[in-house]
């Protein structure tokens, strides 16, 4: 098997294009999948994947996947993601075999659901097992959604991002920003598919033309695999004059970009640049010195490309990825070695916390290695509750008995200065140096 991590490894040789797979995953995987599949896009291959039997027959995707038969028997997940994981891990076999013969997978799907968060980070790991790019396109839920699946899509999220080599995000909520009042709920969702539908298509533009500048399958590969985080995709087309300025606010306007800040975050950025055979050398210049101003310290690829079918027309596709910090990434993650036992320590007194440090330090006798220490015997609650109260005890009891000590005086002889008797003491500041110290300070003895 190819190592996923290898950039040119699984590349296609130089006078191929790749082939890329889209597969939908779920309800929303479904409907964006139809929006791509009308875009025409040519030689591009559609697979839909769902856990509802209905939902999928309705499909006009020719290849069809339904997950889960024989547990869900086709009702699908039922919102519950943990049923859509165990139904795509049941038939892990088939999901490789949708798979098979694609350099570039592109998995879109909505997360927050059963399917589509239970399925699409399965999908992606077993793609990448098999040595391919991994794109995963998807859309979070409007927060009139509820809590449940906001905290749903997040988990999903945070799991495709390990598994994918790409993830780029568009929250529903950022798709309201674009849209007025007056739109209906059926076309805000149809925008939403829209835009991943187009950033399909830049995808498509980048790989399947060779420019003047080409940017290809490898130039994807190492900017956005194995990196395992948030990226960021947009594309936008303009035409006429002050087109180049044009499409760089529909870039920077894209609910992809998250108004600029994912492009400033990110340390490697790839650019195609599209247009007629009237492309000049000053809109290339503009656009690109635009972008290297909001990415400064990423490095960058940049592609550009001559079509006449372009006249007139200007289209740019951007991809930008980020690397996630290795360290902050484990700390948020790790998960608490003993969440249950740990509230009850807090609660023991410092004699007992002093007593089990005691224990865990003592050194294991010299016999040629270290000894293994039993683990403490399990207590009941009320055998827990009773130690607690033992110890309480005892310990108030030490504090009582500290607290009637008191300072004596020792019957002691006094003894005489001697010659020294009519000499003048020695006073600092008010203070007889003669005597002890712990007498002027008045401080009690052991």
């Amino acid at each position: 098997m190819t190592n996923p991590t290898d950039s040119t490894a699984d590349a296609p040789p130089p006078n191929e294009s790749p082939a890329i797979k889209v597969i939908g995953v779920g309800g929303a995987g479904l409907e964006a999948l139809e929006q791509i599949a009308q875009s025409g896009y040519a030689g591009l291959g559609y697979a839909a994947i769902h856990t509802d039997a209905r939902r999928l027959a309705q499909s006009s995707i020719s290849e069809k996947l339904l997950l889960g038969a024989e547990r869900l028997r086709g009702l699908s997940a039922g919102g519950d993601p943990e049923l859509g994981r165990a139904a795509a891990e049941a038939d892990a076999g088939k999901l490789r075999d949708t798979c098979a013969g694609a350099d570039l997978v592109i998995i879109v799907a909505g997360l927050g659901g059963g399917t589509g968060s239970g399925v699409a980070p399965v999908l992606a790991r077993l793609a990448r097992e098999q040595g391919m790019l991994v794109l995963a396109l998807v859309v979070l839920p409007f927060e009139f959604e509820g809590s449940r699946r906001q905290q749903q899509a997040q988990d999903a999220f945070r799991r495709l991002k390990t598994a994918a080599d790409a993830v780029i995000c568009l929250p529903n909520q950022k798709v309201a920003q674009l849209i007025d009042e007056h739109t209906t709920l059926f076309d805000a969702f149809k925008i939403a598919n829209q835009l991943l539908a187009q950033g399909v298509g830049g995808l498509w533009r980048l790989l399947q033309r060779h420019g003047l500048i080409n940017v290809d399958f490898a130039d994807l590969c190492r900017v956005v695999r194995g990196r395992q985080a948030e990226s960021c995709f947009a594309a936008a087309q303009a035409q006429g004059e002050g087109r180049a300025r044009e499409v760089l606010a529909q870039l920077l306007a894209s609910p992809m970009l998250d108004g600029g800040r994912l492009l400033a975050e990110a340390d490697a950025v790839l650019v195609s640049v599209t247009g007629g055979l009237d492309l000049t050398l000053k809109e290339v210049n503009q656009l690109m010195d635009q972008i290297k101003r909001r990415c400064e310290n990423a490095q960058l690829v940049v592609g550009a490309a001559v079509d006449a079918a372009f006249d007139q027309r200007l289209a740019v596709t951007l991809v930008a990825a980020k690397r996630n910090a290795p360290n902050a990434q484990k700390t948020a993650t790790a998960p608490k070695a003993h969440a249950g036992p740990e509230p009850l320590r807090s609660e023991l007194p410092a004699s007992a916390l002093e007593l089990d440090t005691e224990h865990r330090s003592r050194p294991a006798p010299e016999t040629g290695g270290s000894e293994p220490v039993p683990p403490a015997p399990e207590l009941t609650a009320e055998q827990t509750a009773q130690l607690l109260a033992e110890q309480a005890g005892a310990a108030g009891a030490r504090q009582k008995k500290a607290r009637k000590l008191q300072q004596g005086i020792l019957p002691l002889e006094i003894v005489s200065k001697g010659r020294f008797a009519r000499s003048e003491p020695t006073v600092h500041r008010g203070a007889d140096l003669d005597l002890p110290t712990y007498i002027r300070r008045n401080l009690p003895l052991n």
